[in-house]
């Protein structure tokens, strides 16, 4: 009871501290040529955001061009038709900005922070990049260079990189997902400049972008920047559907990977979960937690606190298409590899047999709550929230009542979902080690 009037008055302060943004704040508007437009007005400091959510990523590419939304992302920095090579970082510097960008699976997203009063900088960066990028080959081959360099020192560096990009390979055997956000280094090496030509054309098209912007700016003046700049920019026809459905896995399935600068064994468990936008996505974002977050999460006393383990880790991406829920563990030096994978199963298919207690059901969904609330105490939190909903849930709406949809969570809903989706045969197990491991 304690912890639930705890969470009560977290939502009551938090959301008061984040001045009660509701949907109806959010105003949004359609350029004739499909560019959608989200806007949130705060005056509360003088600075404002712009988000710009591009649906593509990894999972609309094919074999051959793997990896060109990712590459695209250093390309968009790498000079237009009124802006050269440094000149997007430079200006925006100059006019008191920043940005950054990142690429996933799904999207391609950018963000850009800066003093409200240079709005009108950011729209004639953004649309000149968008409309009239240039892709010149010289600049090109360098940025090939630097993915290339990219990929070999991350997956020399980051255990997880190497052993997750396995289990995606083994995981889906049709889906896009199956490879990297990177790409395959021999599509790195080989894509052609009509290549990219295409595929700036086809997904920096002005109708496969959503836009949101917070911050102290007037609706009616973003409406009329973005006529101004984005509007004169040609929508394109729609890009292909992704046709491709994931067969349905019948078996577990295993990988093993050997790497011989690793100090200890690397174990990787991912079970087969639905698109974000499935009705069962909150019960298993808290059962994710239930398994990791903190240290009294369940795998944490399990395999840490025991000595079995010395961390672990893990995570369920938002996904347009069904996907993997991670659990991943770093075995302590000289322990017993094969007993930490019995020992991390056992803990998931515990879910699947008892039910969650209420105070630990009360404990992850207070956590999941105060962190939804500090991020939309920021102009920041608010825009990436307003874009993400849109985009995975299919209306930035439903943004606001997630606290609600998490709070009707049940101990029930926590064992159902564990029984349908965290299966033996909905698995794949990944282990990194520096030899052949006479435990597994």
């Amino acid at each position: 009871m304690a912890l639930r009037k705890a969470a009560v008055g977290l939502m009551l302060a938090l959301s008061a501290g984040a001045q009660a943004t509701t949907a109806a704040d959010v105003q949004s508007f359609t350029l004739n040529n499909g560019m959608k437009v989200m806007v949130m007005e705060d005056f509360t400091i003088p600075n404002a955001n712009m988000y710009l959510f591009w649906k593509v990523g990894s999972r609309n590419e094919v074999p051959g061009i793997t990896g060109l939304s990712h590459f695209f992302e250093h390309m968009m920095f790498n000079g237009s038709e009124n802006y050269g090579p440094k000149m997007f970082d430079r200006t925006m510097e100059a006019a008191g900005g920043a940005n950054n960008a990142y690429t996933t699976e799904n999207l391609t997203v950018y963000t850009d922070w800066f003093p409200a009063d240079a709005m009108e900088v950011v729209f004639s960066l953004e649309a000149d990049r968008i409309g009239a990028l240039s892709i010149d080959p010289e600049l090109v081959e360098s940025e090939r260079g630097v993915v290339s360099s990219e990929r070999r020192t991350g997956l020399e560096n980051s255990n997880w990189r190497m052993l997750s990009e396995e289990v995606k390979g083994v995981a889906f055997r049709a889906h896009p997902y199956s490879w990297s956000v990177i790409g395959h280094e021999s599509d790195i090496n080989a894509w052609e400049l009509a290549d990219l030509q295409q595929y700036h054309q086809t997904y920096y098209a002005p109708n496969n972008a959503v836009v949101v912007i917070s911050g102290a700016v007037k609706f009616e003046q973003v409406q009329q920047m973005a006529t101004q700049y984005f509007g004169g920019i040609a929508a394109q026809p729609e890009p292909a559907a992704i046709r491709t459905v994931e067969p349905e896995q019948k078996g577990e399935r295993r990988v093993y990977v050997q790497k011989p600068s690793v100090s200890s064994t690397n174990l990787m468990v991912a079970y087969k979960v639905p698109a974000t936008s499935n009705a069962d996505y909150y019960a298993l974002d808290l059962l994710t937690d239930l398994l990791l977050s903190g240290k009294s999460s369940r795998l944490n006393r399990a395999l840490v606190d025991s000595q079995m383990a010395t961390a672990v880790d893990g995570y369920m991406p938002m996904s347009f298409d069904p996907n993997l829920l991670y659990l991943y563990a770093v075995a302590t030096p000289g322990s017993d590899s094969a007993k930490l994978e019995q020992t991390l199963i056992a803990e998931v298919n515990r879910l699947a047999v008892e039910p969650v207690t209420e105070q630990e059901l009360t404990k992850v969904k207070n956590g999941k709550l105060m962190a939804f609330y500090q991020r939309m105490q920021t102009i920041n939190g608010r825009s990436d929230n307003v874009g993400t909903y849109e985009l995975f849930f299919g209306d930035y709406n439903k943004l606001f009542s997630a606290p609600e949809a998490y709070q009707a969570v049940t101990a029930a809903d926590i064992q159902r979902v564990a029984k349908a989706y965290l299966t033996k045969a909905r698995r794949t197990v990944g282990v990194l080690a520096a030899a052949e491991d006479k435990d597994l």
